[in-house]
């Protein structure tokens, strides 16, 4: 009997250690509240279930198409941000933008034994493994019907017109229809239609499975014969496909005097999960404070100046899709307008690479080559310059425009300004040809700075070259600003001149009208400069505030331009209170009145200022903010709420204002 119960004994023993070696990942489930999104941007619910000894490190992945590999998801999610996720159980709800493919989600499990220091984000933080797959969803897609998205307007050459870009899935023929009613869009005019391919690419990753998705049609049409300053209605899109919303726009009028600009650099885009590369949280705030700016100032024609560093994509085509979701509600209804960075080209075979320039030009556009950035918009001026590639030129390049009283010139660092460059020759004629007598101040504006106290050792050179080519046009063709990013701080400069400062007209001193230069590369990316260290004390990490530096911060934020005949006014808004922190005014003579700011500014909001309230836009302009901010703060809190709260790990604080040292200490 005993011997018989032994093989009995031995066969339960086995069959017990069998079942506890069954792959748990059988067990667990991926379930979603839609297979359907109506738009992009809508939030699906992801839950999951019977997940046994979880752990911190599980995760769950984030891909379109849904049909790609394991290590080629859009981002990723760990399972422990879920309430409650140590019993197994959990759910995250993730806003998604339309990439014209399905989605689809998997949840993986990752051991500390297997992370590889080879496979690290721009953070430095390893990428999770994907060896143990312990589920997957699912497909889920968008809903037909919606019409196109990533609407954005621009100026074109001509005052009566505005260009409208937007996405499809399809290269089928599509419409604008626009007039002066909502309820009568009489004109109608076609957009033409364009993409570019993953072989236009030209480095990794854009050209690479990882980086690379379908970026859609880019359709891009002109609205024409617009009276001045009126406001239009319009939509896009085609019967058999779907319309977009209607949206509107204020129309550019030549016989005003009046100019409003909101203008800032290296913004890009936030992600509500967390992917190869880090994603800009703080550019949600410039796009809300903004939004309350253009709200407040109800119908009047502005436009939106970004200056290089535009998503940051660098190689992975879903940021751009991001990018043009986040900004839509700002791009559909006023012209956005952009020259290009180091992030939307720079790679190391481009075209113009000179033997000074060994230190500065290198991946950072991560293999794009300036393409999405070509296409993706259209600026006036037809500026362009060959890749030496497959790919298309690189466009957008130098152009300007008037508006109101001010003339603004847009310009690329990234290529070749040097004199007998095509596009010096281009800066020259256009600053010689500006009649002052209609538009007083001159705004030039290009991504690296000319002038800046960040110890940017690398682009050194550039700024050299900028120093001697470019300065001597600016000075001698009384320009009034010189706007600039890159560095990703605000800082404002006295009127300048091979670094030496204007009088600016005080106590009663001559004066020269010497450009204003002013950095404005704080719109969202935080990845903050270092300051200069003092050469005596090179362990104290902040360089003592030379005295042509007037003003500088660490605050994110952006500019407010408002201009009239008379003068000319620059605030730098923060996005920690949406209020003003810095002023600059500058007479149609060139003379700069204040180049500091009282504390009742500082302190308090921008109407308490006397000086604000003497300029009466500006003092109109605050009361409806004030007004504003309670309906578009209120409308736009849910959506920004939702979106961050789902946000990459260790992001920064959202409301921690930490303004750079200004004293020696």
């Amino acid at each position: 009997m005993v011997t018989f119960l032994k093989p009995i004994t031995f066969l339960c023993s086995f069959l017990t250690i069998t079942l506890f070696f069954v792959p748990t990942h059988q067990k667990v489930t991926i379930s979603l509240n839609t297979t359907t999104l109506p738009k992009s941007g809508d939030a699906v619910l992801i839950q999951w279930s019977g997940i046994a000894d979880p752990s911190s490190l599980d995760w769950l992945g984030i891909y379109s198409p849904s049909t790609s590999s394991h290590a080629d998801f859009v981002g990723y999610v760990f399972l422990k941000s879920s309430p409650g996720w140590e019993s197994g159980s959990g759910r995250v709800s993730v806003p998604l933008v339309n990439l014209r493919s399905n989605y689809s989600f998997r949840i993986f499990r990752w051991t500390e034994s297997e992370i590889n220091p080879k496979k690290r984000d721009h953070d430095r933080s390893p990428l999770p493994g994907t060896r143990h797959l312990l589920a997957e969803s699912p497909e889920l897609g968008f809903g037909p019907g919606r019409g196109p998205e990533q609407i954005h307007l621009a100026y074109t050459d001509r005052e009566d017109e505005m260009r409208v870009m937007f996405v499809t899935g399809d290269g089928g023929e599509r419409r604008m229809r626009y007039g002066e009613r909502r309820d009568a869009l009489g004109e109608v005019a076609v957009a033409r239609v364009g993409r570019y391919e993953r072989e236009d690419m030209c480095d990794a990753p854009a050209n690479e499975s990882v980086g690379w998705r379908d970026p859609g049609f880019i359709h891009d049409g002109v609205m024409r014969n617009l009276k001045k300053g009126v406001k239009y209605y319009y939509q896009v899109g085609s019967d058999s496909k779907g319309w977009s919303a209607i949206h509107s726009f204020m129309s550019r009028n030549g016989d005003s005097d009046e100019t409003i600009a909101f203008m800032f650099g290296d913004m890009g885009a936030a992600t509500p999960y967390t992917t190869f590369i880090r994603t800009q949280e703080e550019s949600l705030s410039t796009v809300k404070w903004i939004l309350r700016d253009i709200e407040a100032l109800g119908d009047k024609p502005t436009f939106v100046s970004h200056i290089g560093d535009i998503s940051y994509a660098r190689g992975y085509a879903w940021i751009w899709d991001q990018f043009f979701n986040q900004i839509e509600p700002i791009a559909s209804r006023v012209p956005y307008h952009v020259c290009i960075g180091n992030h939307e080209y720079d790679w190391p075979l481009q075209p113009w690479k000179p033997d000074w320039s060994w230190s500065i030009y290198g991946k950072d556009g991560g293999g794009e080559c300036g393409v999405p950035y070509s296409l993706r918009f259209n600026m006036p001026g037809n500026s362009s310059e060959p890749t030496g590639t497959r790919a298309p030129a690189t466009r957008n390049l130098y152009y300007s425009f008037d508006m109101g009283s001010v003339h603004f010139v847009y310009l690329s660092t990234e290529t070749n300004f040097l004199q007998g460059s095509k596009q010096y020759e281009f800066i020259k004629r256009d600053l010689e040809s500006v009649n002052q007598s209609k538009t007083p101040f001159v705004v030039v504006q290009g991504h690296r700075p000319m002038y800046t106290t960040s110890n940017e050792i690398r682009d050194a050179p550039i700024r050299e070259k900028m120093l001697k080519h470019l300065e001597p046009l600016f000075v001698k063709n009384n320009v009034t600003l010189a706007l600039w990013g890159h560095v990703h701080r605000y800082e404002r400069f006295c009127p300048l001149n091979n670094f030496t400062c204007g009088s600016q007209g005080r106590n009663g001193l001559n004066w020269k009208g010497y450009p204003v230069h002013v950095v404005i590369g704080m719109a969202g990316q935080d990845w903050q400069p270092i300051w200069k260290p003092r050469p005596d004390h090179t362990d104290v990490p902040i360089f003592p505030q030379p005295k042509q530096s007037m003003y500088r911060g660490g605050e994110f934020g952006y500019t407010r331009l408002i201009a009239t005949k008379e003068k000319l006014t620059l605030s730098y808004v923060g996005n920690h209170d949406g209020k003003v922190h810095d002023v600059v005014e500058v007479l149609a003579s060139g003379e700069v009145l204040n180049s500091g700011i009282s504390r009742d500014i500082v302190d308090g909001d921008i109407s308490q200022s006397k000086t604000m309230h003497d300029h009466g836009v500006e003092s109109t302009f605050s009361f409806f903010v004030k007004g504003a901010s309670i309906l578009v703060l209120g409308a736009f809190i849910g959506y920004v709420l939702g979106f961050i709260s789902h946000a990459r790990k260790g992001a920064l604080p959202r409301n921690n204002w930490t303004p750079v040292k200004s004293e020696e200490t």
